[in-house]
């Protein structure tokens, strides 16, 4: 999609030593903060179930992280548990939820109305989470004034009023990878302090702006690399590379290996010429230009 009234930004790479930076707030360092809503997940689970009391084992092991490692997270927080009792869940639940900032109402707008922006508008999580989905916006004219949600897609035209009447900081790019950055230097210029970023592409921000990348098909390659290995054998002696191919790489090869087995066996038999002839006196065979043949591999 084609945006227009693009910006130039400053340029910086958002992630680079995030699991060193210190977090803005109360110095909690990015990488506890990447794990909070782990655990917020967990607890408000439990919370659901009327689980009034979780141990820290208990929560590390459904939020899928070390029990060590959760305890130092949450000191962070100031909370250290009851020995013998555990961490009160529904006190966690407000802790961690006021530290996320899931305490006040978020705007966002999403932009970029295909199948992913049609799924995330209806996304029923964004409500029960503190997040508010206040507009969806494309360029394309073919899918303004459609709906989603219960929602109008408006034209990226009202973008910046309203990014400003919502108060909006946080956006959403679903857009092809071609316009996602025009459509961010969009966003900065209105005032978007924040993105969630679904197109495939980095982005480049100035100073003060977050970027979160989600990369579906990134995703989808890992666990590929790990169904790989968890499907093949471990080689065995005498096992190559080639031999694990694909057919059409292992038929290449071989056809590489006659010709190699081909002008070896063709070499091995002028040499025998060569030695009965000099046993005899003669002269070696030649070729058709008058040296000595030679085979060459098809």
């Amino acid at each position: 999609m084609a945006i227009g009234r693009s910006t130039q930004s400053s340029s910086q790479t958002p992630d680079q030593g995030a699991a060193r930076r210190p977090s803005r707030a109360r110095g909690i360092p990015e990488a506890t903060v990447a794990r909070l809503p782990l655990y917020l997940r967990a607890l408000t689970a439990l919370s659901e179930r009327s689980v009034p009391t979780v141990s820290s084992e208990e929560l590390a092991a459904a939020a899928g992280v070390n029990s060590a490692k959760l305890r130092k997270d949450f000191s962070y927080l100031g909370s250290y548990g009851t020995r013998g009792v555990g961490y009160d869940v529904e006190y966690l639940v407000y802790q961690i939820s006021r530290e996320l900032g899931l305490t006040q109402d978020w705007p966002v707008v999403i932009v970029g109305i295909g199948n992913l922006g049609h799924a995330l508008a209806n996304y029923g999580g964004f409500a029960s989470r503190g997040f508010r989905v206040a507009a969806l916006l494309d360029a394309d004219p073919t899918v303004v004034g459609s709906s989603a949600a219960g929602l109008p897609v408006r034209h990226m035209d009202e973008l910046e009023a309203i990014v400003e009447s919502q108060q909006v900081s946080i956006g959403v790019i679903t857009t092809p990878p071609g316009a996602a950055q025009q459509v961010c230097d969009r966003l900065v210029e209105a005032g978007v302090t924040s993105i969630l970023n679904f197109a495939p592409t980095v982005l480049t921000v100035p100073d003060g702006v977050d970027v979160r990348k989600v990369d579906l098909s990134i995703e989808l390659q890992i666990l590929a690399f790990h169904e790989q290995r968890k499907a093949g054998e471990e080689p065995t002696p005498g096992d190559s590379v080639l031999d694990r191919a694909p057919g059409p790489v292992r038929a290449a090869a071989a056809k590489l290996r006659r010709a190699a087995g081909g002008s070896a066996k063709a070499e091995r038999t002028e040499r025998g010429d060569r030695a009965e002839a000099a046993k005899g006196g003669k002269t070696a065979p030649k070729g058709t230009d008058g040296d000595l043949s030679a085979v060459m591999p098809a």
